[in-house]
């Protein structure tokens, strides 16, 4: 029996707005016993505005939708989850998914644990953009069985070649993605048509029906033997030296014996038990001959070795999983805010979390034409391929080969929101090429033949607040006592360094991004660093800042009010933004976010050898 191979089926649905799909998948739940007699009272006694369903009726979309607003509006906005029992005993989780364009994010959620997608055309209104970024969604995620459901056949006509129109272009977009396996059924959800029984109104179609459609279906067999992946997930520890580690097999299987290794590490070890409760025995402590993806156990290994949360428990190899920092990736954006080239943001991958920066847009997939823009960003809904490093090497997988070691997610760092999902292409062959020589003098030695510590000195503040200045007197002081110094000055180093960037967000990111790399290389000198540079957005200046240590990084807001700065105009800024020529001022066009917890605060209408004593004070830790 089909349900005895997949204990749970996971079914997302998803289409445009008003495609029918809350109809369609209510009424598959009542049709299969489903949904609870309380529920279906209530879908029979209450209706939408508008509504044209006779009271008495089940209205179905009532089934499905979640939210409040959802059912004041009509539509669907959140994933609402629901269980459903087919008849041949397998368990379907079922994922209805927003249509609207603005919630494409929540469908990619949806669609990121589908084994099954259901996706929903409207017959007369016909293939829509919207469904083709759905389908691009659904394959990107993973989807590999597609069930194409041309709803509402009954405003048509029920005609043949309305359905095999919109089928033909369907199954051009699947292609063009490599949709492994597409299934077309026509269906009215409305009258129930091929929905769980078949209809006399298109003879013309032979093939099953939706609920069949569900029933038939086997997962679409891997090409080759799946490797080993088992993320850790605590580590087990208990009496009689018991320390084992406890996750859920991801993919292929493991058995005592065999050959792992730690891919964080690169240590390799045998496999001694596969231990779990075994619910048979009162709960008592069972060992396992054998463990498959999907099962959640506890492993013990044949010796001592270092593993902790996060890693990764890899079958062994000479191609055995390996930590790299470069990939390429596709993405797709969930931001609101674009996403900012050179910005660095968190990558959470299993329950791991690493700094991450977008080193390069590739390209911008149109999910209608699947020709691929050159683009600089990505918008919301965008999907795309960029370049992804991180801050250390972490073993991941092509998502191809392992959904759960090859997907990830972009969190903001100040934020926490979560702002991408992120698919691994493949690994970047200069992840493996680049390593870093160590060298006799290091910087403890430089700073031992300077004679003082080194820091990096970071002023923000508005255009004109007095970085510039500040920085200026606090260094000549510091040279007088035969302190290294150099400053970092914002305009200076965009005649150089950074002349190929602009002032859009994600220009000040990649331009943020690079200076503090260059401060970095310079306290590793044993240099006292001072970065004057407008750095407008805290997540910039957080990046720059998670780069060093705990007392070698100081930030250091230069307070002045924004009126004060205008008047100084020392560049002709201000003059220029209030006649409209520069819309990126920060300030007047663009936004500046005031430091939350700056180290040192200094007023910019204050006494300049004031505030430059004070400065020098605090580097000199006096």
């Amino acid at each position: 029996m089909a349900g005895s191979q997949t204990p749970v089926l996971h079914l997302v649905t998803c289409g445009s707005v008003d495609d029918g799909k809350s109809t369609l998948i209510g009424r598959l739940l009542a049709e299969t016993d489903s949904v609870p007699l309380d529920t279906l009272e209530y879908a029979r006694r209450t209706r939408r505005g508008g509504s044209t369903i006779p009271v008495g009726e089940i209205d179905y979309s009532l089934l499905t939708d979640g939210l409040e607003a959802e059912r004041e509006q009509g539509i669907t906005i959140d994933v609402a989850y629901r269980h459903m029992n087919l008849p041949n005993g397998r368990r379907v989780l079922v994922a209805d998914s927003p249509g609207h364009e603005q919630y494409t994010r929540n469908m990619a959620v949806a669609a990121s644990n589908g084994d099954v997608a259901i996706l929903l055309v409207d017959a007369a209104r016909g293939v829509r953009p919207q469904t083709h970024r759905h389908l691009t969604v659904c394959a990107l995620m993973g989807v590999k069985t597609v069930i194409v459901a041309v709803n509402k056949m009954d405003l048509v006509g029920y005609e043949h070649a309305t359905f095999e129109e919109i089928v033909g272009t369907v199954r051009t977009t699947a292609a063009r993605l490599d949709v492994p396996e597409l299934i077309a059924v026509p269906v009215s959800a409305f009258n129930g048509d091929n929905i769980t029984s078949g209809t006399d109104a298109m003879p013309w179609y032979h093939g099953p029906t939706l609920l069949e459609a569900l029933q038939q279906w086997e997962p679409v067999a891997a090409e080759g033997a799946q490797p080993f992946r088992f993320p850790v997930q605590f580590i087990v520890r208990a009496e009689g030296n018991f320390r084992g580690y406890a996750g859920t097999v991801v993919s292929g299987s493991v058995a005592p014996g065999d050959d792992i290794v730690i891919a964080d590490s690169g240590r390799s070890a045998k496999v001694d038990r596969i231990v779990t409760y075994d619910l048979h025995t009162d709960g008592h402590i069972a060992d396992l001959p054998r463990a498959d993806a999907g099962k959640a156990v506890t492993i013990t290994l044949d010796h001592e070795v270092d593993v902790t949360r996060g890693d990764v428990l890899a079958e062994a190899g000479a191609d055995h999983l390996q930590p790299a920092d470069r990939f390429a990736v596709d993405m797709v954006w969930l931001g609101e805010e674009p996403l900012a080239h050179g910005r660095s943001y968190l990558l959470v991958s299993g329950s791991r979390a690493v700094p991450a920066t977008v080193t390069n847009v590739r390209f911008r997939l149109d999910v209608v034409s699947g020709h691929e823009h050159a683009a600089r960003l990505l918008e919301m809904n965008d999907v795309g391929r960029v370049e992804v490093a991180t801050d250390k090497p972490i073993p991941m997988d092509p998502y191809a080969l392992c959904r759960d070691t090859g997907g990830f997610l972009l969190v903001d760092r100040v934020t926490a929101d979560t702002v991408a999902a992120g698919m691994v292409r493949h690994v970047m062959r200069r992840a493996f090429n680049v390593v870093p020589h160590t060298y006799d003098v290091d910087h403890a030695a430089r700073v031992l033949l300077m004679g003082h510590d080194a820091k990096v000195v970071w002023l923000t503040g508005l255009p004109g607040s007095g970085k510039s200045t500040i920085a200026d007197a606090a260094v000549r002081r510091l040279h007088a006592l035969g302190v290294h110094t150099y400053v970092l000055d914002g305009d200076n180093v965009r005649t150089g360094l950074n002349k190929d960037l602009g002032f859009t967000a994600e220009d000040r990111a990649e331009n943020v991004r690079r200076v503090a790399e260059v401060a970095k290389l310079m306290r590793d000198a044993g240099v006292v660093v001072f970065v004057a540079l407008v750095s407008p957005y805290r997540t910039d200046r957080e990046s720059a800042a998670a780069l060093f240590g705990e007392d070698e990084f100081l930030e250091v807001h230069i307070d002045t009010p924004v009126e004060v700065c205008a008047e100084r105009d020392p560049k002709g800024l201000y003059a220029k933004a209030a006649a409209g020529n520069l819309p990126n001022m920060t300030g007047m066009g663009q936004v500046y976010e005031i430091p939350d917890h700056p180290d040192v605060v200094l007023h910019g209408t204050g006494d300049l050898e004031a505030s430059a004593e004070q400065l020098v004070r605090v580097i000199l830790g006096e």
